[in-house]
């Protein structure tokens, strides 16, 4: 993939889309980056947006309710698209076709067919578009996929997700929220731990009987991913006690030995016989002494140097649509019943 850099010697102009929570922690990313600036933010609640540049000291700072308006007004290099999955093809679409780069939260998409036409609006105007995944940043994470690289040939990979979660009410509106919401964050981890693309899966999405979701919150599926690698997935949002950690438990198994993680410490690792396993350790955080939301410096990082270089980030829009590609099928899989094979 080919995108447009920005050589001009100035901050990079960015707009932030949505006004929300996790808006709300990526317009202090800007801000704080040496490389860029905040020029506007966009919410379909202007007042919203207004409101939250307030509170940054931001009271000049332009917003609006419509995207064109801030789009064509301030002539931003990239926007950071924070709004509901819902809005993610219109805002980001809207955004390339006027030359602008976007770095989207996940999902990209909520359907494939839609993540498809947002990679061709990318190609069309060659510019870089990337979803910010940002568990791929967790320093747990990392040891653990470093360690995991030391196994070998991987031939079995798990990840177990138990949480007892009343989430927002938007989740009571999904027919398998487990699997259309939170299954990505796993389902991308498993990607970029493993350094395998997944070929077919099988699932199951159903209601356990003490949920207090409408509709199915538990899961259980298998990926054939290349290589030969099985990956399960196994989860709840109902769980009735000793849940994981948001990023799950995790184990994996290759030729020469097999690593586990508790998605919050160090990972640990036991050799083969006649092998030999180093265990990563956690690095330091980065960002020392700043309250922040994980992952997103990290992401917006990645992002600035490929605008600067034309090295494509991770997350990068035509990798992270296998990632999408695993849950629209997981879910194809769950309404016919039939293992379903993977294709971007």
């Amino acid at each position: 993939m080919t995108f447009a850099t920005i050589d001009a010697d100035r901050p990079l102009r960015g707009v932030v889309a949505g006004a929300g929570f996790i808006g709300g922690h990526w317009a202090p990313e800007l801000l704080a980056h040496p490389g860029t600036e905040l020029v506007g933010w966009v919410d379909v609640a202007e007042e919203r947006a207004r409101a939250a540049a307030r509170e940054l000291g931001l009271d000049d700072l332009p917003v609006s309710s419509s995207l064109t308006a801030v789009l064509d007004g301030e002539e931003p290099d990239f926007l950071v698209n924070c709004t509901v999955p819902q809005a993610h093809h219109e805002v980001t679409v809207t955004a390339l076709r006027r030359g602008v780069s976007v770095l989207s939260e996940k999902p990209m998409a909520v359907t494939l067919e839609q993540a498809r036409s947002m990679v061709r609006a990318a190609d069309d105007a060659r510019r870089l578009f990337a979803v910010n995944q940002n568990r791929r940043f967790m320093p747990g994470l990392v040891a653990f996929r470093r360690t995991v690289a030391e196994l070998g040939p991987l031939g079995l990979m798990t990840s177990e997700f138990f949480m007892p979660y009343r989430g927002p009410a938007f989740l009571d509106t999904l027919e398998h929220p487990l699997v259309q919401d939170m299954a990505i964050h796993l389902f991308d981890a498993a990607r970029a731990v493993s350094g395998a693309d997944p070929v077919s899966v099988y699932c199951e999405s159903f209601q356990a009987p003490w949920t207090w979701y409408p509709g199915a919150c538990s899961a259980a599926a298998i990926f054939e991913m290349t290589g030969g690698l099985r990956y399960t997935f196994t989860g709840s949002w109902s769980a009735p006690g000793r849940p994981t950690s948001w990023t799950g438990n995790w184990r994996a198994a290759g030729a020469r030995g097999t690593a586990c993680w508790d998605g919050d410490g160090d990972p640990t690792a036991d050799a083969a016989k006649g092998h030999v396993v180093r265990p990563h350790k956690q690095e330091p955080d980065p960002y020392p002494g700043r309250n922040r939301y994980t992952g997103l410096a990290e992401g917006l990082e990645e992002f600035v140097t490929g605008l600067r270089t034309g090295r494509p980030p991770q997350g990068e829009c035509h990798d992270n649509i296998r990632s999408v590609a695993m849950v629209t099928a997981a879910l194809e899989s769950v309404r016919t019943g039939a293992r379903v094979p993977i294709v971007v």
